[in-house]
């Protein structure tokens, strides 16, 4: 009896998409979308984690039907998701930003769209999506007034600011791979010339590591982002808080709301998992502004765990890479589905009518 190829069968939970991926990606490509830096201890908590996050189900709430909708930055989406803000996603699929943008915008959720992505922002917007335009502060500040000015033109809903990278963490596999973006993969936001660096590597040297350095400022101040906020009339987010102290800062300066990441365990290696600090930042902000999850969103399941500890939705990542390099679009709209299916099943099963339902769970560690 022939075994099925596990690639001709539907995918069953999000994790399927990472072995389609690894299998037609180049080894150098895969290891830079399934990294984290140094010894990879922060990539792996953020999932031991959310493992350890046990939600305490109500019984009897008379549910048989769940709405998924949920307000986002004031504004209604689908579901409380959205897509994470990733480099140069022409490096898994042809379909790139244009692909998961419109799966985006066929589930009904935001896209963020990134200061590196492979394809100009403006054509990100013309495919329907919502998107949320996340920012890399460039040394050059007349470059950021000029990003600034092409996001409002563009109609993007949201200006995400990541305040994470100084300077982009040490990934040792980079390293070992000499790695290098392909020729037809530019940083297509940035203007001629600004990426030279990223296609030049060299043993032991990563040329995304040398582009960041040479393209990002790394001592970016609170000052700086008050400075962000006067020049913008968007929603405004900060992406890479961990510190409730930086959550309740970015609010003084006018935060709209704040994701707690670690950047899916990419930049400081120790720093602790995501969804650890998670409650510590929802204290901390007291309403003032949203919060957002990011790092290690997996499953349904796991929406349903940053919800129950008071966030008002999460980001994915990865695995929407890994869908992409799988199916390109259409791989990317069916994890979306998935996604959906599976936090309406949790919803159900913990007796929650919609993501608001949530908050009012009881959570405990189960490590």
């Amino acid at each position: 009896m022939v075994e099925p190829v596990l690639t001709d069968l539907p995918a069953v939970s999000l994790t399927d998409y990472a072995e389609r991926a690894r299998t037609v990606l180049s080894e150098d490509v895969w290891d830079y979308v399934d990294c984290g830096s140094a010894s990879e201890v922060t990539l792996s908590a953020n999932r031991r984690a959310l493992d350890r996050v046990a939600v305490l189900p109500r019984m009897l709430r008379g549910v048989d039907t769940v709405d998924l909708g949920a307000r986002l930055l004031g504004r209604p989406y689908a579901m409380p998701v959205g897509v994470a803000p990733m480099a140069y996603q022409r490096l898994v699929h042809p379909d790139g930003e244009l692909g998961l943008a419109s799966a985006a915008g066929a589930a009904g959720i935001p896209y963020l769209a990134s200061t590196l992505g492979s394809t100009p922002l403006e054509q990100v917007t013309r495919v329907g999506a919502d998107v949320w335009f996340q920012l890399y502060w460039l040394r050059d500040r007349a470059l950021v007034r000029d990003l600034l000015a092409r996001v409002v033109a563009a109609g993007c809903r949201a200006l995400v600011v990541t305040v994470d990278v100084p300077v982009l963490g040490r990934r040792p596999r980079d390293l070992r791979n000499a790695f290098r973006l392909p020729d037809h993969v530019v940083a297509a936001n940035l203007p001629d010339g600004r990426d030279a660096l990223a296609h030049a590597g060299g043993p032991g040297v990563s040329a995304l590591a040398a582009h960041t350095a040479s393209s990002f400022a790394p001592a970016l101040r609170w000052a700086d982002l008050a400075w962000l906020r006067g020049q913008i009339d968007l929603p405004l987010v900060v992406k890479g808080v961990l510190d409730p102290r930086d959550a309740v800062e970015a609010v003084r300066v006018g935060a709209d709301a704040v994701v707690v990441s670690n950047h899916g365990g990419r930049q400081l290696d120790g720093a602790p998992a995501s969804v650890t600090m998670l409650p510590e930042v929802v204290d901390a902000v007291g309403g003032d502004c949203q919060v957002l999850l990011d790092s290690g969103i997996r499953s349904g399941t796991d929406v349903l765990r940053a919800l129950a500890l008071g966030a008002a939705g999460v980001l994915v990542g990865r695995p929407l890479l890994w869908a992409l390099a799988a199916g390109g679009e259409r791989g990317a709209r069916d994890a979306l589905e998935l996604l959906a299916a599976e936090l309406t099943d949790a919803l159900t099963l913990a007796g929650c009518a919609d993501p608001a339902a949530a908050a009012e769970l009881r959570t405990l560690n189960a490590g």
